[in-house]
Parts: C-alpha cells; structure tokens; sequence
C-alpha cells in the first residue's frame, strides 16, 4: 500500500506579509525535495474540491459558527487584514483555509477506507495554536482538530490521537479535545516558549499527556520524554487513527526556537508512531504540517519524515 501526498496550490497564495517566517516558500522547499526518486512511491494529489457547504460543516466540528463567519468576512480585498498580532490574512487566505481543511478530511477518508496506508498533508497556514474561537500563532483553523472529528463522525471512530512534536505547544488542540476522554493529545515542546500553555499539570480529563522540554535539549532528552510519558499513555489508549501534527521547528538549526532536535530525530519519531499504529490502529497515521521556519532543515527533516511513512 501507498503513502498519500496531498497538498494544493491554494495554500502557496496565502501570505502574511513581508519577512514573516511564515511563508509560502516553506511548500516550496517541501516540494523540492519530494521530487527526488526517492519519493517516487508517493501518490500525489491535490485537495479535491467538495461544495463550499461540505467543508464549513466540517470547520464546525472544531469551531462555532460565529467564528467561522468572522473569519470568511475577514479576508481584505487587498493587503492584510490582521486576526491577532502575528497572524493574518490577505484575499487569498480563505482559499487556503478551505483547502487545508478539504485535504485533511480527504486524507482521513482515503486512509480509513484503505485505500493508503498513510499520508503526509503539506498545508498551510498551520493549525495547531487556532482555539475553538481564537485565531493565534499563524493559525486560524485547527486541521488536525477537524480532522480528528471528522473521523469519529464520518468513520466511527472511538478514540482519535493526535501526536504534536512541534516546538511550540498545541494550545488550540488541547484546548479543543480537553473535556472528551475518547480524543487523546500528548505533545512535546519548548516551554517556557509561546504560547505559555503546556505543563504536565495540564491533563484535561486524563487525555492530555504533556512533556515540556528545556531550551537547550537534544535528542536525548526528547527520546526520553516520548518513551517515558507519551507513548506508554498512548498505547493505553489504544487509538483507532494516529494524527501527527507534524512541526519541524524543533530542529537545532530553526529560529523561533532553542531544542536541538536534528533529522535523525524526526526520523526515529516517525518510526515509532509507525510502530505504534502497526499495533494499535491497523497502520492509519494521517501525519500534517504544522511549524518549521529554516527552509533547509524544513525540508531535510519532511524528507526523512516522509521516507519512514513510504518504508512503512
């Protein structure tokens, strides 16, 4: 079985402004380095289009009307328009909302159906900082929140995992699954660091695993943090579907952050998940694109991310 990639164009037209590292250039690094051989095996597809009607009922699993109308009449017709401090939207932005948002449903259904064993989604903006009525972070709709939703409701799913290792804490996510036992969170991130949220007292209803890690930490130390705290919560949990929110800014080389994570790293996470879901979920990991701001160790570590999802 295949490893699905899915991105749209949509989302290369979303902008913040000038020198914000946020940027359409991190798909373009992405996309490069997939075209080499060695990604051969992906299938490639766009987000497919459904009817506007379809998606906005999928936003909603995650956000409230209200918010989700706030947003469609935000978009500028020309320059920014700003949601909260760092994170905006020019006219384009909705599109790639829309698309994100369409690209991980599809994955969800693509994956539960069987017909890939896996799929890596390179969207943007990010999600995993957007609250259920909050806009923050460079995130303005949390996909792996919809998408673990959407699963539960379209797919049956019992129990949905999400497994965050960017650098930055997945306020919006947590926020989002903290009062249901059946959808699960363990992240590991820099702390203190934005947005301040994630401490190991932070627990929801038994779902939330937290392991914070100093500024300064290698490996080692998130090795460590993953084996002694958030894999063993997770096999008890015994998902039906694993997502990952999938951010690369813990590498030593990004500059929003200080962990000192290298590709081999990312490479070991992604094969541990794997394992995980081999035995708890019939291999269904739907992995997503959050953070990472250094276009090199971007791409470095997408690419070994990528190649333990095809080796899978």
């Amino acid at each position: 079985m295949s490893t699905l990639y899915l991105t749209h164009e949509a989302c290369l037209a979303h902008e913040n402004g000038a020198g914000h590292p946020e940027r359409p250039d991190r798909l373009r690094a992405i996309a490069k380095v997939l075209d080499h051989e060695l990604f051969a095996p992906l299938v490639r597809k766009q987000a497919p289009q459904i009817p506007l009607k379809e998606t906005l009922e999928q936003v909603a699993y995650a956000h409230p009307q209200n918010y989700i109308d706030l947003i469609e009449n935000s978009r500028p017709e020309t320059g920014y328009a700003f949601i909260d401090p760092d994170t905006s939207m020019n006219k384009h932005s909705w599109d790639a909302l829309i698309a994100s948002v369409t690209a991980s449903t599809h994955a969800v259904d693509e994956i539960m159906q069987g017909t890939h064993k896996n799929a890596f989604l390179a969207l943007r903006p990010p999600g995993h900082h957007a609250e259920a009525t909050r806009a923050m972070g460079f995130c303005i709709f949390n996909n792996v929140a919809i998408a673990a939703h959407y699963a539960r409701k379209k797919h049956g799913c019992e129990r949905v995992a999400v497994i965050d290792f960017d650098v930055h804490h997945g306020n919006g996510t947590q926020g989002i699954f903290w009062s249901d036992k059946n959808l699960f969170y363990g992240s590991t991130h820099q702390m203190p660091l934005f947005p301040g949220t994630g401490a190991l007292t932070e627990t929801g209803v038994g779902n939330i695993w937290n392991a914070p890690l100093s500024a300064g930490d290698s490996g080692d130390k998130f090795k460590e943090a993953m084996q002694s705290r958030i894999f063993p919560a997770l096999k008890n949990f015994a998902p039906d579907l694993i997502i990952i929110s999938a951010g690369f800014d813990a590498h030593k080389d990004d500059p929003l952050a200080s962990i000192m994570l290298d590709e081999q790293d990312f490479s070991w996470i992604t094969r541990e998940l794997l394992t995980i879901a081999d035995t708890h979920c019939k291999s269904r990991v739907v992995s997503i694109l959050e953070g990472g701001y250094n276009l090199e160790s971007l791409s470095k570590s997408v690419g070994v991310h990528v190649q333990q999802l095809i080796k899978a």
